[in-house]
């Protein structure tokens, strides 16, 4: 690695915002986040994506592999050999050689129709056969080794065979010697690279009893062949026929002394070799491979140190590279270059350049495309692949997708892992339209997104609400017989389910199952599914389907929970489902996923929201008949399904009940009070709260509570102070709910004032002048005398008084005030015009860490327009309309009037 002087001086060489701006944002030394602290402006952008824009054009404007790309495109749009004739011709390739090694290996740039492997390897071959007819070219031995090492790559070993079995048959012994050499020799090469070099050397046999010389590139082709399959003695056999010819022999020595694990005599045969064939870069790159294959590292280096060459160098970065020795590489390259001015080829570069990216070494890798930049290498598809990268995991999102959409232009091939980078990109950057379309374009080019990078955008297009996209994803995955993640298919219902669509969402089970009509069950091992699988068969009414679902989750490990067990019977009794409830309880019973008394009571609780009391009776009763005794969990759950029910004859029937076996606990007394004020018997329900108070149970706070608003509704308020002072006298703190309900009747009439004084006076002649009040502890007694005060001062006439502000701070010492409290407040200062107290009210909600709600709001414009306050009004409706609330209408007409 160049120190950091010396590469923040190379990139200021450059001269451009891209180096300025890339240097600041990397250290050498860290791996950045995943969104870089500096985001450039757009100017930036684009000059950023221009300056690679050029480099990659220059590429492929200057590239002499265009002529390939148009007899890759001409021999895939030829569907017969005629048409495959005229348009070859019309291009005239230079056929040779070289040109035909270059096809082979020729990766094209063809439309994404056009890339399955095997298509590619019958292009090859389609020009193959066309070059080899033309009658002023012959394939040499290096082209046909060349083809049959990419038969072999392509496991095509058996049409290796079967093209050299043709071949023997067509043998003509009238042709020319120099055509019997041509054909044997090709032969051997086809033999020894198809694996079969016992078959060569029969060949070879055959070619020497018929008085031909083999060309030593076919010898060397068997050497290796041999020693490959460790036919040692063989290739030594072969030795003095290559050495009257090829002195590349020690390179196949060599490597059967490394095959052959004789490491030792290897390095002592290379070190003793003459300087000019010691100087050969293939001999060291044997030996060093060998020694790194064998973990020889230390050794290898010694080599590299002592045979210095571009070949062996780039053995030695690639092996650092694969033992993860990134620095080491980086470091080794700096130094070769300042040295001996060593600038490695496009793939050193592209293969360190990658891994480095892997790592997520951004500033390494930048350093090294820049290097690239500036020394003039012309980028391969692979250097454009990892640029993108790069762009992708530096942020710099919009300059990938600009380069992205330009890569036909700029000769841009990407390949698996870049697609899967950018679309990780751009849903992090909240993209998911642009993701989507990468990844049909990756899957047009034969890439189908990997795991990790599939799973993000399909979350991402689920967030937004993009299901049908989703659906096209998973369609796609299907067709590819891949089988989609669980955890994808879940969050997909959920969506499905939060959008509505149950429908679709009943069918996401079914994806990727091997029959439709058998649910997948992967998706299964998520609790959730069968939670939102279940809820959405209730929600279409298919209730059928339901106890099969619960009984399937609780064989995948899943116990259902109470609010489920709940959504299920709730549907099935409202379908009038009896039997499959039933039935449902038995199975449950006899799993014993639950405990006995629990279950009971889950079913209970079921039939209670479903307002059907004869079910619940019916469990309850099979309950006492299986020897399992109710506690008072059972007799509430009970009480709650008749008073829901409104079976209130029932209810206080089961109550007596229960009062005849065992006196009643507060908490059955707390369910009939409650119970009874919101099914509107008041009277009963006060005559409870009595009975309860006289045997020295103290109801719940929510019994308080439903008393207060029920009497103050129907405007007892006699009733109502009396259960004020029995709250007042249990020594709890009002609760917001009681300070509400006191605010709220307050404020519509001054009955509630008189009932008060006339209990205080009454409260005084009794206790002989207060002294009971005075006995009541100091919290009891200050939030008697401030509730009283608060209804005083709420009561009307509050214009007149100036110490309405102290009642309000005093007010919040004592009760735990809510938004709705402060509402109240609002409305009451805004009735008698007080808009000052109201605006310190307002700013109150702020320091008490609430937000303003509508009513907040309407309530303060109401009250300005009340007072003809235009500016005033229509600054409040602004700051209304920036928060997202609209007035209300009787707020809208007095606006008009005002405005």
């Amino acid at each position: 690695m160049l120190p950091l002087t010396n590469r923040l001086r190379r990139l200021n060489r450059l001269s451009s915002p891209l180096s300025r701006f890339l240097s600041n944002i990397f250290s050498s030394t860290s791996v950045p986040p995943p969104h870089p602290p500096i985001t450039p402006s757009p100017p930036l952008t684009s000059t950023i994506t221009s300056a690679f824009s050029q480099w990659f054009l220059s590429h492929s404007q200057n590239c002499p592999n265009s002529l390939l790309d148009r007899i890759y495109s001409a021999i895939a749009s030829s569907p017969d050999e005629h048409t495959l004739d005229q348009s070859l011709s019309s291009l005239n390739p230079p056929l040779s050689k070289t040109f035909l090694l270059n096809f082979l290996s020729h990766k094209p740039f063809l439309d994404p129709a056009i890339v399955d492997p095997n298509q590619l390897l019958l292009l090859k071959l389609r020009f193959f056969d066309w070059s080899g007819r033309r009658p002023s070219y012959r394939h040499s031995h290096a082209v046909y080794h060349y083809l049959f090492c990419l038969l072999k790559k392509s496991s095509k070993s058996p049409l290796i065979r079967q093209k050299l079995h043709l071949l023997s048959n067509s043998y003509n012994p009238s042709c020319s010697p120099n055509i019997h050499t041509r054909f044997y020799d090709t032969l051997v090469i086809g033999y020894a690279v198809a694996g079969e070099p016992e078959i060569a050397l029969r060949v070879l046999g055959r070619m020497r009893f018929s008085g031909l010389d083999p060309n030593p590139f076919t010898i060397g082709v068997l050497q290796n062949s041999l020693v490959d399959n460790s036919l040692f003695s063989f290739c030594e056999s072969l030795y003095p026929v290559l050495l009257r010819s090829d002195p590349d022999v020690v390179s196949i020595q060599l490597k059967s002394l490394c095959m052959q694990k004789n490491l030792h005599s290897a390095e002592s045969l290379l070190r003793s070799l003459p300087s000019q064939l010691a100087a050969r870069e293939s001999h060291a790159v044997v030996v060093v491979k060998a020694l790194l294959w064998r973990g020889k590292y230390e050794k290898a280096r010694k080599i590299v140190e002592d045979f210095p060459s571009e070949e062996v160098y780039s053995v030695w970065l690639n092996c650092l590279i694969k033992m993860g020795k990134l620095r080491e590489a980086v470091g080794f390259l700096a130094d070769k270059k300042v040295a001996e001015h060593y600038i490695p080829a496009s793939p050193v570069y592209d293969t360190l350049i990658m891994r480095l990216l892997r790592e997520n070494y951004l500033s390494e890798a930048y350093d090294l495309l820049t290097e690239m930049m500036e020394e003039g290498i012309s980028p391969t598809c692979v250097t454009m692949s990892a640029a993108l990268c790069f762009f992708c995991k530096a942020g710099l999102v919009d300059v990938a997708l600009q380069l992205y959409r330009s890569r036909c232009e700029l000769g841009i091939d990407p390949h698996g892992p870049t697609f899967d980078d950018l679309i990780r990109a751009l849903c992090a950057d909240g993209d998911s339209s642009s993701a989507y379309n990468v990844a049909v374009d990756s899957m047009h080019k034969g890439h189908f997104p990997g795991r990790q990078a599939f799973a993000t955008l399909a979350n991402a297009l689920c967030r937004d609400g993009k299901l049908d996209q989703v659906r096209s994803l998973l369609d796609a995955a299907v067709k590819k017989e891949i089988k989609p993640a669980a955890d994808i298919l879940v969050r997909y219902l959920g969506a499905l389910c939060k959008a509505g669509k149950l429908t679709e969402a009943c069918q996401v089970p079914y994806i990727g199952s091997d029959s439709y009509g058998t649910m997948g069950s992967s998706i299964y091992k998520h609790k959730s599914a069968y939670t939102r699988m279940i809820r959405a068969f209730a929600l279409l009414d298919r209730v059928d389907v339901l106890p099969r679902l619960v009984i399937e989750m609780q064989e995948m490990g899943h116990i259902p929970s109470r609010n489920l067990y709940r959504t299920v019977i709730v549907s099935l009794l409202k379908a009038e489902k009896y039997g499959d409830v039933l039935l449902l309880f038995s199975q449950q019973l006899l799993r014993r996923n639950l405990d006995e008394r629990t279950c009971y009571h889950y079913f209970i609780d079921g039939a209670g929201h479903a307002k059907k009391p004869d079910m619940a009776r019916e469990i309850y009763n099979r309950m006492l008949s299986a020897g399992v005794d109710p506690n008072w969990e059972s007799e509430i759950l009970l009480l709650r399904v008749y008073l829901k029910s409104d079976k209130i004859s029932d209810a206080l029937s089961f109550f007596k009940l229960l009062h005849g076996r065992n006196e009643p606990t507060s908490k059955i007394y707390n369910v009939m009070i409650t119970g009874l004020c919101q099914a509107g018997r008041l009277d009963q329900a006060v005559d409870l709260w009595k009975q309860a108070r006289e045997k020295k149970l103290i109801p719940s706070l929510q019994s308080y509570e439903e008393l207060s608003l029920a009497l103050a509704s129907v405007k007892d308020y006699e009733t109502l102070v009396k259960l004020l002072d029995d709250f007042s006298e249990t020594g709890r703190p009002v609760s917001a709910f009681l300070c509400n309900v006191v605010l709220m009747h307050t404020m519509k009439s001054r009955d509630l004032l008189r009932v008060w004084f006339k209990s205080r006076e009454e409260s005084k002649e009794k206790d002989s002048g207060g002294s009971k009040l005075n006995e009541l502890p100091h919290n009891q007694s200050s939030g008697r005398l401030l509730l009283g005060q608060l209804i005083a001062a709420f009561s009307g006439g509050i214009r007149t008084r100036d110490n309405l502000d102290q009642v309000v701070e005093e007010f919040e010492n004592y009760f735990p005030m809510n938004i709705y409290t402060y509402n109240m407040l609002l409305k009451a200062f805004t009735l008698e015009g007080r808009m000052d107290l109201a605006r310190e009210v307002f700013s109150r909600i702020y320091k008490k860490g609430y937000q303003p709600d509508r009513w907040s709001f309407d309530t303060m414009v109401y009250g300005f327009c009340k007072d003809r306050d235009k500016d005033e009004a229509e600054r409040w409706m602004k700051a209304m309309s920036r928060n997202g609330f609209l007035p209300t209408q009787n707020t809208v007409r007095l606006l008009d009037i005002t405005l």
